[in-house]
């Protein structure tokens, strides 16, 4: 009854010939083992170290280990993940990774969803924990000294993941750069790491907006950050001053939120000022610009649902910033 229903494709094969020869011709069968014997081929295929791959297989294999049934024969933990990296290190469709594999393009969909679902919920605690007050403590000296702007916590911006457009969804996703997106908002400290990521807000909607709806400016305008109490600035002897954040002037001005001068009849302390917060805001900056040259997938549009783009997202900050072994150790 299911093959008569009107616009349903019949399916011809159970599976067909060139993938059931995965195991003879498959690119995991084929070049993985080959890969392995020279860490440097390896590093640029999957972008990270044997041994990172390594722990973090231990971490999600409870989650990607599948048992075989009587129809066909599950698909390793091993390959699951090493799908999911060449998707994310490439940004290739899944028609593409389905002649590189021989898996079928929905069994890749599946799989890539699935994966990068499991890496945020097992990796998420250990490289994003809540930033304490001695890490806002620290966070602050970092920037004081590499971008010599005191009592500053993190460099705050949005970026836009391009996306194809969304069925039904109007205008909603479709942003001021002309293309359809979902906003990537970031606090990012002076190693050009993030503390505190939301991720999936339309792509029309400005930055002020999305951090005001978010939960991080919900509890920063709630003080429940765990903010280090006011201080005084090095080399004053004014009344102490607030640890604040830094950004453009996308944002509007808060007690913890920082934005340069209008652009406009700037005397010299405000031009220095202006200077030298645009100086701690780039680091954020150069985060994205770091994630987006490592992970490939986004330098493209990616041709997904937005709640899969989320996912996509989530994963590749944790698998960026667990590449410090220390944090795999914790999971």
């Amino acid at each position: 009854m299911l093959d008569d229903e009107p616009g349903r494709k019949r399916r011809r094969l159970w599976v067909h010939p060139i993938v059931a020869q995965r195991q003879q011709k498959g690119q995991f069968h084929k070049l993985f083992n080959d890969l392995r014997q020279d860490s440097n081929k390896f590093k640029s295929y999957c972008r990270m170290s044997i041994e990172t791959f390594d722990h973090l297989l231990i971490c999600l294999h409870p989650d990607l280990n599948f048992v075989d049934t009587s129809m066909r024969r599950s698909i390793s933990a091993e390959q699951r993940l090493l799908v999911t990296l060449r998707f994310l290190a490439t940004g290739n469709s899944f028609a593409s990774l389905h002649f590189e594999f021989l898996l079928g393009i929905s069994t890749i969909s599946g799989i890539v969803c699935h994966t990068c679902k499991v890496i945020w919920q097992r990796l998420r605690e250990a490289v994003m924990p809540t930033p304490t007050a001695a890490d806002w403590l620290r966070i602050a000296a970092g920037f004081n000294q590499s971008a010599q702007f005191p009592n500053c916590i993190g460099a705050l911006d949005g970026k836009h993941i391009r996306v194809k457009k969304p069925s039904h969804s109007g205008s909603r996703y479709f942003n001021y750069k002309q293309y359809f997106s979902v906003v990537l908002m970031a606090l990012a400290d002076s190693d050009y790491k993030f503390v505190i990521v939301d991720i999936g807000a339309y792509g029309s909607t400005s930055d002020s907006r999305i951090l005001s709806a978010s939960r991080m400016g919900e509890r920063l305008r709630q003080n429940q950050l765990a903010l280090p109490e006011p201080s005084r600035l090095p080399g004053s002897a004014g009344p102490p001053a607030p640890f604040v954040i830094v950004a453009d002037e996308g944002f509007a001005l808060s007690p913890h939120l920082m934005r340069p001068f209008p652009r406009r009849d700037l005397d010299d302390r405000k031009r220095i000022f202006n200077y030298r917060l645009t100086r701690a805001r780039r680091y954020v900056e150069c985060a994205f610009g770091i994630l987006s040259s490592k992970w490939r997938v986004f330098q493209s549009s990616i041709q997904m649902k937005p709640d899969n783009v989320t996912l996509v997202i989530q994963a590749c900050h944790a698998t960026q910033l667990h590449q410090d072994l220390r944090c795999l150790h914790r999971c």
